[in-house]
Order: structure tokens, then sequence, then C-alpha cells
């Protein structure tokens, strides 16, 4: 069943997705901002603000205050800031939705940003960029986008530099929120077990100004005729590795073909890729592949935790997997691959929380929003000629980036020759 949609007066768009059969309800308040709207000098910004929204308002003073309302009622609430979003979330037995809804209203429209609370967050950050950057099969990641995609806005980390974080100001982030949280540029997405009543007190409380339209970002220029590479040097037992290729943006229709093709290579424990490099070769302890998307371009992702010993069998074999999938698959694959997706998508989407991420994400980055039936018809009419077409045209070896965290000095023309 679609969704419904309605544009409030400040124009944030509200999106009611009805569970009945839960106790849950989850409101999720997603911002079209992220780490690729700031500027080499404001970078983290968006991040840091995020953090800032959690330390109080005029009516809940801290911190604790805030936690303190929602852990009263055992309701989860969280934040998270990517490349393209900042999203605010509460999950709450029904009966409590309304304090969700006063408590998430008060820190978007009323933190107060206070100074001495933004020099001790300040440390915090720098502490979690550490924690990152001590955790290779994390880090890995960030690591992996900076080669593939330089430095630029999506080549940078959302976390900024330790050095912006220090340099940054109550003054740079309230110009810098007043800028972006607005009415136009929010979506609201509600899931769940609510009523009517409380669709009126979103709207009488969530009272953004309604902004002067969309905000726009530096699309990325990009252009790889090589494959590019990235060895940190890091002592480590085992050798975190992703290997990447550009792939597509949120809304193309490639996407699903993708998302298939990525089942197959290294979704789950019957892929080929965790079979052949964990199972029969014993290379591996975790292999997975994934699908990444921004406005306008996507990734397609290979990150493994590999036996430093054997680390070039390794890599030749993840490469020899990706040659033959461009060479065929069978129809059992495909339609395992098809199911599974189709039952992962009913499980997540029992959670009231997932389902307002579902809509309230499309809604914010798509021209078109499909309802989860939509998407498996969608997926279950794919062939296995549109799946190899895909595999030839993203599995292209000169467009491939590698990243490597694990003990190697000078190691960047041993590990290029094995992208071939």
């Amino acid at each position: 069943m679609m969704p419904n949609k309605q544009v409030l007066k400040n124009d944030i768009r509200l999106i009611t997705a009805p569970l009945q059969e839960t106790q849950t309800a989850s409101i999720l308040v997603l911002t079209r901002v992220g780490s690729r709207y700031e500027s080499r000098e404001t970078g983290g910004i968006s991040h840091f603000i995020e953090h800032m929204l959690f330390k109080g308002t005029d009516k809940r003073p801290d911190t604790l205050a805030l936690a303190k309302a929602l852990d009263g009622v055992g309701a989860e609430f969280n934040a998270f800031t990517s490349k393209d979003i900042t999203a605010y979330y509460v999950k709450a037995d029904f009966r409590h939705l309304s304090l969700a809804i006063d408590v998430l209203s008060d820190m978007l429209l009323h933190s107060k940003f206070d100074e001495g609370e933004i020099e001790k967050e300040k440390g915090v950050i720098v502490e979690e960029i550490n924690m990152y950057e001590d955790n290779p099969i994390m880090y890995v990641e960030d690591l992996l986008e900076q080669t593939m995609f330089g430095d630029n806005e999506l080549g940078r980390t959302i976390s900024g530099s330790r050095e912006n974080v220090r340099s940054l100001n109550r003054d740079k982030m309230l110009e810098y929120r007043d800028q972006f949280y607005n009415g136009k540029n929010t979506v609201i997405a509600v899931a769940g077990r609510f009523a009517d009543s409380h669709l009126k007190e979103i709207e009488e409380k969530f009272v953004l100004p309604a902004g002067e339209g969309k905000n726009q970002f530096t699309k990325l220029s990009f252009e790889q005729k090589e494959p590019r590479l990235t060895v940190k040097d890091k002592e480590t037992e085992q050798v975190q590795v992703a290997l990447g290729f550009p792939a597509y943006a949120y809304g193309d229709p490639r996407v699903y073909i993708l998302q298939l093709l990525s089942v197959i290579l290294g979704g789950n424990m019957s892929s080929r890729l965790f079979l052949e490099v964990r199972e029969k070769n014993g290379l591996a302890y975790f292999i997975r592949s994934s699908v990444g998307m921004y406005e306008d371009i996507g990734t397609f992702v290979i990150q493994a935790g590999l036996d430093k010993n054997r680390i070039d069998d390794a890599i030749k074999l993840i490469m020899l997997e990706l040659k033959k999938i461009k060479d065929g698959i069978v129809e059992e694959e495909l339609q395992r691959a098809k199911d599974y997706l189709a039952g992962k998508l009913a499980i997540d989407l029992e959670d009231s929380a997932e389902l307002s991420q579902w809509y309230g994400q499309q809604e914010l980055m798509c021209e078109k929003m499909l309802t989860p039936g939509e998407k498996i018809k969608i997926i279950m009419a794919i062939n296995r000629d549109e799946i190899i077409n895909i595999a030839r045209d993203v599995l292209d070896f000169n467009r491939v980036s590698l990243a490597v965290i694990g003990p190697f000095k000078e190691a960047e023309e041993r590990f290029k020759k094995l992208l071939v």
C-alpha cells in the first residue's frame, strides 16, 4: 500500500505509513544536507550539528534531561549523518509517540548550541575520529571512498578533519543550520501505529521556516581510466581490504539489477565470494559485497578481512570471481537471489523504524516512491542477461579502486599488479 503524503504549511513533506498490527511507532526527521554540502573550511559541520542537537534546549537544558525523557519510556533514539542526509529518529511504544514528537521538535527548533558544550564536544568528535581510524574494518570504507573520489566533497570524511572540528564555532554552526534546516529541505516520516491527533501535533510543533528551495551541492565530475590504490601501513594480524567500482545513483533503475548482482557475488553465506574465498580456500573470515548510492553516483564495493600471509591469493581469487560472473549466471542462483531480497525486505519492513526510513529516504532522494511490493515486482522481472550486462558495465577493471590496511610498506606496485 502506498503511504500517505501531505505537504504541511511550512513546506515540510509528511509521509505516513500505518502498521496497525504493531505496538510501536517511529518518527524520523530527514534533512537534505550532509558532508558533501560543506566547503573545505566547514568540513565536518553537518556531523557536529547533529551532535549538538542532543546537548540541550531551553525546555530540556542538557543531554541528561533529553535522554531521561526518552529513556523513561524505553524509547530508542539516535541520529546519523551521511554525505547526503542528516537524520534524527525516535522509536517508541505508540502510547508515547506524543512525547517523541515533542522531544524531536524541541531538539530541532530549540537546541541552545551552548559555547561551553561546543568546546567539550570538539574533544568527543576528535575521539570519534580516532576510534574510526584505529578500527581498520571501519576505516577501510572511508579510505576506499577517498581513493575512488579523490580530494573533493564525496572523497572527504563525514566527520571532517581534527583541525576543522577544532576550528568550528557557534556562529558558523547557526549560519549553516539556518541555511539547510528548513521546511523545503525536510521530510518527516511516521510509521507504525499512530492516530490523526499525532499528525496534528507534528504540524503544530515542527514550525521550521519554509526555506528558499532545494539546496544544491557540487556534482561529482568523475573520470577514471586506470586502477586507483591506497595502502595504509598498519601493524595488524588481519588485513582489511575494500575494492570498489563507481556505479549508479539514487533513483537509477539499474540499481535493482546491481543489488541482485551483489547478492549473487557476496550478499550472503551462499554467495560466490563467500563460498570460494572463505569456505573453499579459508582465505578470509568475512567477505561481503554492497551497493551504495548518492544523488549523482553510486558504488559497488567488496570488503574482506584477509589472512595477511595469503592476501595476494585472496585478491587474485576475488578478481577471478568478478571475471567469471561477467560470463554468466545460472537461473537457480538468480532465483535464490530474488527470493533472498524479497525475504529480507519483508523481515526488515515489519519494523516501524525500517519502514519510516524506507519511505522517508525515497521521498527525500528519489523522484518516485516505490512500495515494497512494487520493488519486489521489479526485482522478480529481472533476467540473467540484464545481470550480465550490468556486471560488464560496472565491473570495469580500468575503473577499480583498492584500499588496503595492513602491515605493508611500499606495496603499491605489488597490489596494483593484482588488479587485472
